[in-house]
């Protein structure tokens, strides 16, 4: 198998995906596929976004607002160890996980020939239409599969072709397996057929029609009640049901349809899906894919970008934004740790949502690269935690407002996830999150958006505020630490909890700073849709923010991580939380020349220790030179990120698969090109030379409502800009 070299809009293989990092994803926010293309059982790896493990939890631990006084006065003491050891058992989850990604299952489409040979083989990913074909030749004859996801009508649709009439003969599999199949060969030559299809179902029945209908039940106590069900439509030949299959004999031309619901939105998903396959079956191929196109374009084509002699870097950039719009859409969960795609049914890291850098990284493009729409699911999301979080907040804290911790699942679960000493214990998940919506308004200008979500910022600041203690003439959060690193006392004694990390500072000044603004756009009175009393806060959040220690400046000459000048377990370390300031904070900018300067030597002293080597951290790195205004280094970084640290099929490698990446280098592009977080329109802020000799980029979202209608540049020279309004913004 290889990549073999295409245009900018396409991702081309000359042969079958041997492994699921080379298979091709398709999505449409609920239902996402990884097409494979093989010769003889096609393989079209499932997942629905609602598939999780278990159900609704209350995870707080009652022991926590109890011990939290203890802990804090272990921290000053500089016990940290102790601390540490108490933190364990009384800040902890209880159970200590969350809820977990499930995969929906495979279809296979089993073609019944016996030939091992085929040749002209190409599997393409066409970025500007969402659709991936298959083309290969077997005994003289050419067969075409077509796939996409629809949004509009929410399936997948297969459309299978030959160029000679009457030589189509297959039948379709689901199945749900904890395994993959033994053998790839032709049906008809396999030892054990339908191999490890059916590990995981509750049932696979035939139903009228030519349909397959699989029911399935996610583990766990009130684990989600699954449906998923495959139509196929054959023209010419013959079709017949044995069993529970579909067996299609000497056809022209087949379309299959695969549709998928779950308890999580749909109180009969059997019924559910069953009714759509019905109401698809109506429209043909032509139809279905028109549409499909129509409504992808509608936002894939609102962007365009142009560099001369860097048709990898179009692509890449492309491609991040066709996985925003395959994975997260209005009505869908947000993007967890791998989009929607997950063969596993214990994946890493349960593929949550991480909140301490990784789902925020996934919605850095949304607003720049103009998918705002996008950004939609995130924000949902954020206000089923809103009411976790609120319990989370009382019971474990005794604070007012809602918080979170460095993870969040389907449910919007706000308790401590894990037992891990450097992540766990971080409670300004909800903070981070809840500026997405300030980010939104300020390139929109939408104040009705603002009305309506604005009690989630406050919220979130309330909480924050609330949990501040007194350190001399500061306010700090205690306990908090900063992700995922770990210091060195001045005894050699390592730790992570502490008091007053960086990251925090930034976050609560960037934070209170939106609040103070929002509350002067939204005028007086009440501070956001559903208030009953004057809910504002910025008379408070201007003291609190009097109290918050600066950013400081360290021994290195760098950011300072914590609120001492620590040493570091690992100079290297993936995470660069001291920088949230510059990048997606606003703190840092060309008005702070001196923190700039140590932002820049942060960076720098982490590469030289091997800093960058998780995909999402190089794709942080990216971001923060285009914000330094350092095209060169960006570039490398980038070039480092496509070329070392991405999957065949150009998925991020972390190691292993996470989606972040891919987002984070496509906002990092575009932060290359144009900026706007320091109240002015900067155009080609971090050029690199290798890009100077002539670009064009359309269509490129700015803070204030405006769109970056058309940029040019020759030799590094700007030749042309026009900045317009955003029309949906007015």
């Amino acid at each position: 198998m290889s990549r073999i070299k295409s245009s900018a809009d396409t991702i081309v293989f000359d042969a079958p995906a041997k492994v699921w990092e080379e298979a091709l994803p398709v999505g449409n926010g609920k239902l996402g596929g990884m097409v494979f293309g093989l010769p003889y059982s096609e393989r079209i790896q499932l997942n629905e976004d609602s598939v999780w493990y278990g159900g609704p939890q209350d995870r707080n631990n009652p022991s926590a607002l109890e011990k939290l006084p203890e802990i804090r006065r272990l921290i000053f003491e500089g016990r940290i160890r102790e601390a540490e050891e108490l933190c364990s058992f009384a800040l902890c989850g209880i159970p200590e996980e969350q809820r977990h990604y499930e995969p929906l299952g495979n279809l296979y489409i089993e073609f019944e020939e016996e030939e091992l040979d085929f040749s002209n083989y190409r599997r393409e990913l066409n970025l500007s239409n969402a659709v991936v074909t298959t083309e290969l030749t077997r005994n003289g004859v050419y067969f075409t599969r077509e796939v996409i996801t629809s949004y509009p009508k929410n399936v997948m649709v297969i459309h299978l072709t030959a160029d000679q009439p009457g030589k189509l003969n297959f039948h379709a599999q689901l199945g749900r397996s904890g395994g993959k199949p033994w053998e790839e060969l032709p049906y008809k030559k396999q030892v054990v057929r339908r191999q490890c299809y059916t590990g995981c179902s509750d049932s696979i029945t035939a139903k009228p029609g030519n349909v397959q209908l699989m029911l399935a039940t996610a583990g766990g106590a009130g684990g989600v009640k699954i449906a998923c069900g495959v139509k196929v439509m054959a023209k010419g030949g013959r079709t017949e049901v044995i069993g529970n299959t579909t067996r299609v004999f000497e056809a022209d031309e087949a379309i299959l349809l695969v549709a998928a619901d779950t308890t999580f939105r749909e109180k009969e998903p059997e019924s559910s899906v069953l009714a759509r396959l019905e109401r698809t079956s109506a429209f043909g191929w032509e139809e279905l894919k028109e549409e499909h196109i129509r409504d992808y374009k509608s936002l894939f084509d609102r962007v365009t970008l142009k560099i001369d002699g860097q048709e990898e870097i179009e692509r890449f950039f492309q491609y991040g934004r066709y996985l925003l719009i395959a994975s997260s859409r209005p009505g869908s969960l947000p993007a967890n740790l791998q989009g929607i795609w997950n063969q596993d049914l214990l994946p890493m890291w349960g593929s949550k949502f991480t909140i301490n850098i990784n789902t925020e990284m996934n919605y850095w493009p949304a607003l720049v690269t103009n998918l705002a729409e996008c950004q939609e699911p995130l924000i949902t999301h954020l206000e089923r935690m809103r009411e976790n979080g609120h319990i989370t907040a009382e019971k474990m804290y005794g604070c007012g407002g809602y918080m979170a911790h460095h993870n969040t699942d389907i449910r919007g679960d706000t308790a401590p996830q894990d037992i891990c000493m450097s992540a766990t214990f971080w409670v300004m998940g909800a903070a981070w999150l809840s500026l997405h919506i300030w980010e939104q308004y300020l390139f929109t200008k939408d104040v009705e958006f603002l009305r309506a979500k604005y009690p989630l910022m406050r919220d979130a600041a309330v909480f924050v505020m609330d949990y501040l203690v007194e350190d001399g003439e500061y306010l700090v959060t205690c306990p908090t630490l900063s992700p995922e690193n770990t210091y060195i006392l001045p005894s050699g004694e390592k730790g992570v909890i502490c008091k007053g990390a960086s990251m925090d500072n930034q976050i609560i000044t960037e934070l209170l700073s939106a609040c103070i603004s929002a509350e002067k756009e939204l005028g007086p009175g009440r501070s956001g849709a559903g208030d009953q009393e004057d809910t504002r806060i910025s008379e408070r959040a201007q003291e609190v923010l009097k109290r918050i220690a600066p950013i400081r400046i360290g021994k290195h000459g760098q950011i300072m991580e914590w609120n001492e000048d620590y040493d570091e377990v690992e100079p290297g370390h993936r995470h660069i939380s001291q920088l949230f300031a510059l990048y997606p904070g606003s703190q840092i900018t060309s008005d702070t020349l001196d923190l700039m300067e140590a932002a820049r030597a942060t960076i720098k002293r982490r590469l030289s220790f091997g800093g960058g080597h998780s995909g999402w951290s190089r794709a942080w790195i990216i971001n923060m030179y285009a914000r330094l205004g350092e095209g060169d280094l960006a570039c490398e970084n980038l070039n480092k990120l496509i070329s070392d640290q991405t999957l065949p099929n150009l998925f991020d490698n972390h190691p292993p698969f996470q989606i972040d990446g891919n987002f984070g280098a496509t906002s990092g592009i575009a932060e290359m090109l144009v900026q706007s977080h320091e109240n002015e329109v900067k155009l080609l802020p971090a050029l690199p030379e290798a890009w100077k000799k002539h670009g064009r980029v359309e269509g490129l979202c700015l803070r204030g409502g405006k769109i970056l209608k058309v940029l040019e540049w020759e030799d590094g020279r700007i030749t042309r800009a026009e900045i317009g309004q955003d029309p949906s913004s007015i």
